[in-house]
């Protein structure tokens, strides 16, 4: 059985409770243009222009399998910056975010649920995502069993246990616990046991290996799992899918020099996809180029998602 959830839905997340967290930038960035995201500084002094770019693609599997994946996206954008473009393998979203605001990742694929806070505390600057070729784009929640669990509906977690991936993760913990919250008054510690398994392929091996009973992911992975034949269609049922939310958010950090930024976008929209690795491992989502995005517009129901759980965008 698949329920589904609407926008509408998930606009009545933030209303229905008391805690909110609007959204602002850290003191270190400012947006006079209102976009949401930090302005690219003024003072020459303030920019960089590094000979070496690093970039890192968001840890939802083990970062080993991607570093093939992305070299040949990698050449292609050091041809169009004239720079050197070095693969980053991060383990956590909290270890991206902290890379960035450090000054040590100049360009990153974030996923949907750390995207805001990248952009409010490492100075993110999200202009693309990846689409179908009709421009159809985003990934759903799902929460998963396996057959025999037991769980044959969301009612029937309570009492049990539900598996997340981590607190920064829209699907693999923010979305779930505002939906099982809003929709089916059902809240983790009391109506049932929360797990952390760290990532979306562990929660769904998890899964498929009866380590845990249920687990919330993004189907986007486990239909990658699938196609790999890492797990199989008969190890898993899903008993609750949501409304569509924006995927994987890619940009650069604010402060490169206008001219890199600029070329950095280049080389994401003007990248052939045909006969590459990223074509091949993302392709299994029907994903097949780079599309324009706006933070604003694009990631309004997750920082919707956020105010429901009172989530606090704290910059240390």
């Amino acid at each position: 059985m698949k329920t589904l959830t609407t926008l509408a839905a998930a606009a009545a997340l933030a209303s229905a409770t008391q805690a909110h967290a609007e959204f602002q930038l850290g003191d270190r960035y400012v947006d006079n243009d209102g976009d949401l995201i930090a302005d690219i500084p003024t003072d020459p002094a303030e920019l960089l222009d590094p000979d070496t770019l690093i970039f890192a693609y968001t840890p939802v599997e083990d970062p080993a399998v991607y570093a093939e994946v992305w070299q040949g996206f990698l050449d292609h954008m050091s041809e169009v910056t004239g720079k050197n473009v070095q693969f980053f393998p991060v383990q956590s979203n909290a270890a991206q975010i902290e890379a960035m605001r450090a000054g040590r990742l100049h360009i990153a694929g974030f996923n949907t649920g750390s995207n805001p806070l990248a952009v409010a505390c490492a100075g993110f600057r999200p202009f693309a995502m990846m689409a179908a070729e009709d421009g159809s784009f985003g990934y759903e929640m799902e929460i998963i069993t396996y057959p025999g669990s037991g769980i044959e509906s969301v009612e029937d977690l309570k009492g049990q246990s539900l598996a997340f991936t981590s607190e920064t993760s829209n699907s693999g913990f923010k979305a779930p616990s505002a939906i099982l919250k809003a929709e089916f008054g059902l809240e983790a510690g009391t109506d049932f046991e929360a797990a952390f398994s760290g990532a979306h392929d562990s929660s769904i091996l998890g899964v498929a290996n009866k380590d845990y009973i249920a687990a919330s992911i993004a189907n986007s992975v486990k239909s990658r799992m699938l196609d790999r034949e890492v797990v199989t269609e008969d190890q898993l049922v899903t008993v609750y899918t949501s409304q569509t939310f924006p995927t994987t958010g890619y940009g650069t950090v604010y402060n490169l020099t206008p001219e890199l930024q600029e070329n950095i976008r280049e080389a994401f929209f003007s990248f052939d996809w045909d006969g590459t690795a990223l074509a091949e491992e993302f392709g299994r989502n029907g994903e097949d180029q780079f599309i324009e995005i706006s933070f604003k517009d694009d990631w309004s129901v997750i920082r919707t998602i956020d105010e429901a759980n009172g989530v606090v965008y704290e910059c240390n």
